[in-house]
């Protein structure tokens, strides 16, 4: 492809991302990736430079752009060489008009910066949010050290994560294939510490997901009692079984839930549960390193459709945990609506519970709980708190 072409092809890709965080389709990586699958013309320094282009754009664009070129005629103002590259030739963009329309630069749409800004995320902080991120790892103790892996990386925040840069390859190497070491950033480390899991205790993870904390939390429990790892969903929980045995980690049990009838389906654990970790669905401020365009895909409906759910689940992990248990909040989120202030109405409407704020090596005071930051502590973004019941 010439650089033109690469261009046009940038266009054309953003014009489908676009499209799809309008209408909640497939996220950015997979339409890129379906992109060049169907185009076998293109070579590997075609889908680096074009993949590049991408997600500059994207960081780029604050509000959702009216189409790609928009958004590539944001960066053209920019760069020349790039603007130059718009000449009308065989494969390439249109000239740019001298007053052709770019899409408007930002962090976020107004409506979110503005909630970003309230919940104490100045202007630098919001940037930080752009970042490219880097590769964490997990030393899972159930089976490695330190001394096992073949790149010793940079010490990360969490005691047992290693960092690396972003690309770097550990999914190829023996440590990844068997179950010595886990894909997962410092701060979701982090926050599984707060649970303060010890060996012999039942723990509710009832928000597994993909089960990556439980697995962090059975490293933590020395493979020692039991995990109940639950979720709605059942094509991410059934990746649990197969990432459970690779690991190592053999106390671990699935439960698959019905939206609305969870405290049906945890009965036989209800006031028993040492501790119960509610890693909520939430807005993923947090985490726009790895997926800028989900700052587009959020609405004001949408976040109040999650908070509504966050407040549900955190009421049914309160009936689970026994007296003297803890109750951990977990958003990848920023807002506070998500974080501070969810916590806040949780123990105005639910007496015989108290805030046990958390201590961890990063992270800063706010409101019950911690809140990390990429810009303050070089992680994806979370709000945690510890909650106990008296």
């Amino acid at each position: 492809m010439t650089p033109a072409a690469r261009v046009a092809a940038a266009i054309e890709i953003l014009d489908g991302i676009i499209a799809a965080a309008r209408n909640r389709g497939a996220p950015a990586d997979r339409l890129i990736t379906e992109w060049f699958r169907t185009r076998r013309f293109a070579g590997s320094g075609d889908r680096r430079a074009v993949r590049e282009m991408v997600y500059t754009a994207i960081r780029a664009c604050g509000e959702i752009p009216a189409s790609g070129r928009a958004a590539m005629v944001l960066l053209a103002r920019r760069d020349p060489a790039l603007a130059a590259l718009f000449d009308g030739s065989r494969h390439a963009p249109e000239p740019i008009a001298p007053d052709e329309p770019a899409a408007s630069a930002g962090v976020a749409p107004g409506w979110l910066a503005a909630a970003l800004a309230a919940s104490g995320l100045d202007a630098g902080e919001q940037a930080a949010l752009l970042d490219r991120a880097p590769l964490d790892i997990r030393i899972n103790a159930l089976k490695a050290a330190l001394a096992d892996l073949p790149e010793p990386g940079e010490p990360c925040p969490a005691p047992q994560g290693r960092r690396y840069p972003a690309g770097t390859p550990v999914e190829t190497w023996p440590a990844y294939e068997t179950g010595a070491i886990e894909v997962q950033d410092a701060g979701s480390q982090l926050v599984c510490a707060v649970v303060g899991a010890r060996a012999g205790e039942t723990v509710i993870d009832l928000c597994a997901g993909g089960g990556g904390k439980s697995l962090a939390l059975a490293a933590a429990m020395d493979n020692r009692g039991t995990i109940i790892a639950s979720d709605a969903d059942r094509a991410r929980l059934a990746k649990l079984g197969p990432r459970a045995a690779r690991a190592g980690a053999t106390i671990i049990e699935t439960r698959l839930l019905d939206t609305g009838r969870e405290a049906a389906a945890l009965a036989a654990w209800a006031g028993k549960a040492d501790a119960v970790l509610v890693d909520a669905p939430c807005s993923g401020t947090g985490t726009w390193r790895r997926n800028p365009e989900a700052r587009w895909r959020l609405t004001n409906a949408e976040l109040t459709r999650l908070t509504a759910l966050q407040a549900r689940l955190l009421d049914v992990a309160a009936g689970l945990v026994r007296p003297g248990g803890r109750l951990v909040h977990v958003v990848c989120s920023l807002l506070d609506a998500e974080g501070a202030d969810q916590v806040a109405g949780f123990l105005a409407r639910s007496p015989g519970w108290r805030a046990d704020p958390p201590v961890l090596p990063a992270g800063r005071a706010h409101g019950a709980g911690l809140l990390l930051t990429p810009g303050h502590d070089g992680t994806d973004g979370f709000f945690v708190a510890r909650l106990e019941r008296l």
